[in-house]
């Protein structure tokens, strides 16, 4: 018996076709991978070889079955959830930015000893307590099952906890091969490095879910790419990002389990997640489990409607890149809207068929949480009706959610039924010429509801890329909804209705051409402006007068440079 998606999910993927994996799917072959020759285990180097309040623990491996065996040529195994696996060492790894935010919060000294640090989060040596392993799960990848996959390129240290006793595991991504890499060789290179550097840290900042990044290391060797899969193979500086997340289990770990019949293990995970990151809902029990899927569900839709709230485009949405705590992971071609454009994906491989735009996330996190339900269904003794009723409130929740949003983005605190009017016109116009999402809001904050319709519209016209093309027809749309906002907002104080909207629209997002900015000074050595990026994006909200210029619209250069409106999960 299987759970199939609504009729809404499947008019939102382009006639993708579903697949369940309730049925017995064939093990997908595995490409057994050398591990090179350097990645023995690691002398350790003389100096200082500890960071203070560095303290890991093997909590992931020691509470569920695994292969301990870190030998150069074992294939992945049936009936486990990781295997351990030891990071290449680096020729001169080299710390060149962490996040001061992580580092306190984990009650670290990163930054008394850099190249201890160096070190120990490049995998070059072990610190105490750390067990390097890499997760096995499955995944579909734009909309069909991919069989077996897992962590081809990260490699998790262990386990710690913060000041407040929350845990944290610690992964090192760009590490080197592991028994999931398939045909990749699980390097990173600096640009990518950067960009997911940057981008989870500001997401935090913007009060989204999302695992977070801690150091950014140089390895001193160079990665071989071919960044649009054309034929260019070029030599680019290695990196290694260490990110941190109290999970990284995702939902692709339980669909691993339930396409190879793996019942046992499939239990013995779920009890797991639950007791360890849902301690809220009791011991695990049917009952329990329907808590569980009914919290992800709502953690996910919440998700989707922070990203949309933002303008961020996730860009892979498959589901190996979906957490199992909603929390925003794995940042691949990511991007942010600059012109509105509901079509719109920055993933250079998804432009035809644009599964992943901007549009359709809500509706694929519903399409993949299906998938997850189709897995953990033993869990309900194959019952399909709780989970078929959990699914079915996803989206009532999600629409509720996202008229409560656009309503604090335009600066109405009470919304009501009659607003979906307003909020429905408002993305027909912003269609009619290109504008700025995120410029859009902020400037519209400052308009006054009192003026004229021409005052109103000179206010939002900053937002405009081709200002000089509007024609008399377009002029008279956002007019006239112009004058609708400022009746509807009328009731309410106009400081209080800008607090509103300027605590929910950023001012400050990572666009892809200014994270490239800081790619391009990085790989000619000048790490500088990734920190003024990074303390620019921890106050998203906030006006920063002298960071104005990262806040403008997107460049004419930035529409044809590589980078910056198309990218690939070149990594």
């Amino acid at each position: 018996m299987t759970l199939m998606s609504n009729p809404r999910v499947k008019m939102a993927l382009h006639g993708c076709t579903l697949t369940s994996l309730a049925v017995k799917t064939s093990q997908q072959t595995c490409i057994l991978f050398f591990m090179k020759s350097n990645s023995t285990e690691p002398e350790p180097s003389p100096g200082i070889t500890t960071i203070d309040g560095l303290n890991l623990t093997p909590a992931f491996t020691e509470a569920l079955p695994g292969n301990p065996d870190s030998g150069q040529r074992h294939p992945p195994q049936d009936h486990i959830m990781w295997s351990a696996v030891m990071p290449v060492v680096p020729s001169a790894p080299k710390l060149i930015a962490w996040s001061k935010d992580m580092e306190a919060r984990l009650g670290l000294k990163i930054g008394a000893a850099p190249e201890a640090t160096a070190r120990l989060l490049t995998g070059h040596d072990l610190a105490s307590g750390t067990t390097p392993y890499a997760m096995r799960y499955g995944g579909h990848q734009f909309g069909n099952w991919a069989g077996q996959l897992g962590d081809g390129r990260a490699i998790a240290l262990g386990e710690m906890h913060d000041q407040t006793g929350q845990h944290w595991t610690l992964q090192l991504k760009g590490a080197g091969a592991t028994p999931y890499s398939r045909q990749g060789d699980g390097f990173a290179v600096l640009r990518s490095s950067v960009r997911e550097y940057l981008c989870s840290e500001a997401m935090h900042h913007l009060g989204i879910p999302t695992t977070r990044s801690l150091s950014l290391c140089l390895t001193g060797d160079n990665v071989d790419r071919d960044v649009f899969y054309d034929g260019n193979v070029q030599a680019e500086q290695g990196a290694i990002l260490c990110r941190t997340a109290h999970s990284f289990v995702r939902f692709g770990n339980f669909e691993i389990h339930a396409a190879h019949h793996e019942h046992d293990a499939l239990k013995t995970l779920a009890d797991h997640v639950i007791t360890k990151d849902f301690p809220h809902l009791g011991k695990p029990s049917l009952d329990v489990y329907q808590q569980w899927f009914q919290e992800v569900l709502q953690r996910t839709a919440e998700l989707m409607a922070h990203w949309q709230r933002v303008g961020f485009v996730h860009a892979v949405m498959n589901t190996d890149n979906m957490s199992i705590l909603g929390q925003t992971i794995d940042y691949g071609p990511y991007g942010w809207l600059e012109e509105y454009d509901p079509s719109w994906t920055p993933n250079f491989i998804d432009r035809q068929r644009r599964r992943y735009c901007y549009g359709n996330q809500p509706q694929i996190g519903l399409w993949n949480l299906y998938r997850l339900a189709n897995a953990v269904l033993p869990l309900f003794d194959n019952n399909t009706k709780p989970l078929e009723e959990i699914l079915g409130s996803y989206d009532a929740f999600y629409d509720d959610l996202w008229h409560q949003t656009v309503a604090a983005k335009l600066g109405i605190t009470t919304a009501t039924a009659s607003d979906k009017a307003l909020f429905d016109q408002l993305w027909e116009i912003l269609q009619l010429t290109p504008t700025d999402y995120t410029i859009f809001f902020r400037a519209l904050a400052q308009a006054d509801s009192t003026d004229t319709p021409d005052s109103l519209l000179n206010t939002i016209t900053p937002s405009f890329y081709q200002p000089d093309t509007l024609t008399d027809e377009t002029k008279n749309a956002f007019s006239h909804w112009l004058g609708r906002w400022a009746f509807r907002v009328s009731d309410t104080g106009t400081d209080e209705r800008r607090t509103l909207m300027n605590k929910t629209n950023p001012k400050y997002v990572l666009r892809n051409y200014i994270a490239l900015q800081a790619i391009d000074d990085a790989e000619q050595g000048d790490y500088s402006t990734i920190d003024k990026l990074l303390e620019i994006l921890q106050s998203p909200y906030e006006e920063q007068p002298a960071h104005q210029q990262y806040a403008g619209l997107r460049p004419d250069w930035a529409t044809r440079k590589p980078g910056c409106t198309m990218l690939t999960c070149s990594s």
